[in-house]
């Protein structure tokens, strides 16, 4: 797996990643404390959808940017990743409202109409070749949100969702930010001991502490982890997952 440099930064009750220039890159971005900034978004987030922060995250995080590993795209097919808000495609499983906010790290400003795109695996860990693929553009206030199922676990490393970021509205427009964001361990053994249609998972279970791609996203106290929170009382009716991802407009990444 090749990394290149990465800045992933963390705001109150939500991660932030952002795209940091590499050897290759232009050195035109400078990490910065954008922490008022994502702060504030993050509660205009939580305050329209009206629900009580419950987060299983077990301490706030900080609010400073450091480096962090940017990956390559795995198990990514372009042809499935249509432009769509709501890629369950009828998949059993926990639904999971992906709440992605978009953040200019240049400006530190929301930034509108950059498509965000996701893929991940159904409740057994299995990739689909059209299903739980899907994009969407951030809205003009600088969110992209997106329908799909909490993933199940698969062998590749600690459970997580990928993730890429692309400079304009369109899929044809450059890639500033490939990754991943991740899960608690908590809550994946939650789910998968509790949901039946991840019951049964055939893969090999890989914790978040013994997976080195969710270690360098998530030292010194930062955070790469999707802050989740339930629907109503009972997660079984739904969560939604909250992550920031700050990106460098004029970055272009593979």
């Amino acid at each position: 797996m090749h990394f290149s440099a990465l800045a992933i930064c963390a705001a109150a009750l939500c991660g932030i990643a952002s795209a940091y220039p590499t050897e290759a890159a232009p050195r035109s971005l400078v990490a910065r404390d954008c922490s008022a900034e994502i702060a504030a978004m993050n509660m205009a987030r939580r305050e329209k959808r009206g629900l009580p922060p419950r987060s299983i995250y077990p301490t706030m995080p900080n609010e400073i940017c450091v480096l962090a590993p940017e990956i390559s795209k795995e198990n990514y097919l372009l042809s499935g990743s249509v432009v769509r808000n709501d890629v369950t495609d009828g998949e059993p499983g926990v639904a999971l409202t992906m709440d992605i906010g978009v953040l200019d790290m240049m400006t530190c400003q929301p930034l509108p109409n950059a498509m965000v795109e996701i893929w991940s695996t159904n409740a057994q860990g299995q990739y689909s070749p059209t299903a739980l693929r899907g994009a969407y553009p951030s809205a003009a206030n600088g969110i992209a949100e997106i329908q799909t199922i909490f993933p199940g676990f698969n062998s590749d490393g600690a459970n997580h969702l990928n993730i890429a970021v692309h400079s304009g509205n369109s899929m044809n427009s450059t890639t500033s930010h490939n990754g991943r964001v991740f899960f608690t361990d908590g809550w994946t053994n939650i789910i998968s001991m509790s949901s039946p249609p991840y019951q049964n998972n055939p893969n090999t279970r890989t914790l978040d502490l013994d997976d080195p791609v969710y270690i360098q996203a998530n030292s010194n106290g930062y955070t790469a982890v999707v802050d989740i929170e339930e629907i109503e009382d009972d997660w079984p009716e739904g969560i939604v997952g909250y992550i920031t991802v700050g990106i460098n407009p004029s970055l272009v990444v593979d």
